[in-house]
């Protein structure tokens, strides 16, 4: 299958290339030509399959450039279980009657990146050989939490590769960059940006369409890839895990075929909602796709009135890893909705790049209220939400997973849709310890990796062992600079 720039339909490249380019030259998002289509038979061949078959037979269906026993050998490697702490990998917990949570966040740095940060340096890895790549790949990473910390766990020393990752300076949490400064590696490097999430994503954007530091690299044997989800090879891991909740409700007899299923999830980069809109378009019974964001709305109002706009006061908010005002992947769905026009999609991103700010058509518009609706939750309601589930439930949750669950509640109340709804879970509540602590009652003491212990105390719920092993782990990391700097960090970096 072909891949294509959102932005020059022209520019058309294998999946392998596409993996590993993951953005294309123009700026522009790498998408594949067709979306393959599943039916009712291909379910009911994965209900009694493991989480590593299931993720070989998606792939497959896109990555046609790699054989299926390749996929399936990097399924087993990615999701076994020397880095799952569960044979399900993404497990369903059911909360009610027609409520259940997809447990992201079973991989080695407990958030829902893993399930493809385990997958995408195999990914890359095979592309380098398959295109008869001779340089060395720069993974650039631009984070709001947890992609640094999943990224560098999948590609430290990986050959032929070296990842660097820029984080928000004081806008991740204490666990987060605990993990993050203290990544073991000789291929890695971290630095801190002084100021947000999207001046990070924005700097990284600019080094990739930058020639003269593309041309330098290059003679020094490097190139730029990206492990952000606006690699293919991010979101394509992310689509097999909506397929497999399917096919767990299936297998446990809460629906049965063709049932449609709605899924609820919390975003900001718009990476993971996005993926379960493809599985929708591939044929997956769904209803509505519920996205939910924190305090920083700008999706919210974008599906409820057409218009993206970034131009507003940024939260740090208790859920960091959606402190977003810029969602790159947004840029895929209207390249879908809008039948593909890439000139179309192509004046929006100016418009956004030159104003902050655009308007999608009527027919976009349309289309989105149809299949999105959505919502946010403050920081009170996310504090409620993981009180409240603690207490009804027994079930401690984190704070982005608190914000779906908070706003799949205001979706059922203002449309009394009472589809069943897998709303999804995409971190441990152990990377965020004194909000979760805070929210059910407890005074945090002290900080960041100093809580494991008093959250386990109080909740009964296992820490994951990896987040256990940072306590006295040495920090290896120190470098910060200004958002105008990263370019020369980048260059210092591949000397």
């Amino acid at each position: 299958m072909k891949y294509y720039s959102t932005r020059d339909k022209s520019v058309r490249m294998e999946a392998a290339e596409a993996v590993k380019m993951g953005l294309s030259r123009d700026g522009g998002l790498l998408t594949p030509v067709e979306i393959p289509q599943i039916d009712e038979a291909f379910l009911r061949a994965l209900v009694d399959q493991p989480y590593a078959v299931r993720a070989a037979k998606v792939m497959a269906l896109y990555l046609t450039d790699y054989t299926e026993e390749e996929l399936l050998g990097f399924a087993n490697n990615a999701y076994g279980p020397e880095k799952f702490d569960t044979p399900a990998v993404a497990p369903l917990r059911k909360v009610d009657a027609n409520t259940h949570c997809l447990e992201l966040w079973h991989g080695p740095t407990s958030a829902f990146k893993d399930m493809a940060l385990q997958m995408l340096p195999q990914l890359l890895s095979a592309a380098l050989r398959k295109t008869g790549e001779d340089k060395t790949a720069c993974i650039l990473v631009a984070t709001s939490g947890d992609t640094g910390k999943a990224a560098m766990e999948g590609f430290a020393d990986v050959p032929q590769t070296k990842i660097l990752v820029f984080y928000p300076k004081d806008g991740v949490s204490a666990v987060q960059e605990a993990q993050m400064v203290t990544q073991e590696g000789a291929n890695v490097g971290v630095c801190a940006v002084v100021g947000n999430f999207d001046d990070a994503q924005a700097g990284v954007k600019r080094i990739f369409s930058d020639e003269s530091i593309r041309a330098t690299l290059a003679e020094r044997g490097y190139f730029l890839s990206s492990a952000n989800s606006i690699n293919w090879g991010r979101i394509l891991p992310q689509v097999v895990y909506y397929i497999s909740a399917y096919c767990d409700l299936l297998r446990d007899g809460e629906i049965t075929m063709g049932d449609k299923v709605n899924f609820c999830v919390p975003t900001g980069n718009f990476g993971d909602i996005l993926a379960a809109y493809y599985a929708k378009r591939m044929g997956l019974p769904v209803g509505k796709l519920i996205c939910a964001s924190n305090r920083n709305d700008v999706l919210t109002d974008f599906l409820r009135t057409g218009v993206y706009d970034r131009n507003r006061p940024f939260h740090t908010t208790m859920s960091p890893s959606m402190d977003i005002l810029v969602s790159s992947n947004l840029e895929r769905l209207l390249f879908d909705l809008s039948g593909e026009n890439d000139e179309e999609v192509r004046g929006y991103m100016d418009a956004l790049a030159k104003t902050g700010k655009y308007e999608v058509s009527d027919a976009i518009r349309a289309a989105l209220q149809e299949q999105y609706w959505g919502g946010y939750c403050d920081e009170a309601g996310t504090a409620a939400t993981i009180a409240r589930y603690e207490r009804d439930y027994g079930y401690l949750i984190d704070t982005h997973t608190a914000v779906a669950a908070d706003v799949l509640a205001q979706y059922r109340a203002a449309t009394e849709d009472e589809t069943l709804t897998v709303f999804a879970s995409t971190a441990s509540p152990y990377k965020f310890c004194n909000h979760v602590l805070t929210a059910i009652g407890q005074t945090p003491e002290g900080d960041g990796v100093e809580l494991l212990e008093q959250l386990h105390s109080v909740s009964g719920v296992a820490i994951p062992r990896r987040l256990a092993a940072l306590k006295g782990k040495a920090r290896r990391f120190d470098l910060t600079c200004e958002k105008a700097g990263m370019d020369g960090v980048v260059l210092d970096f591949l000397r």
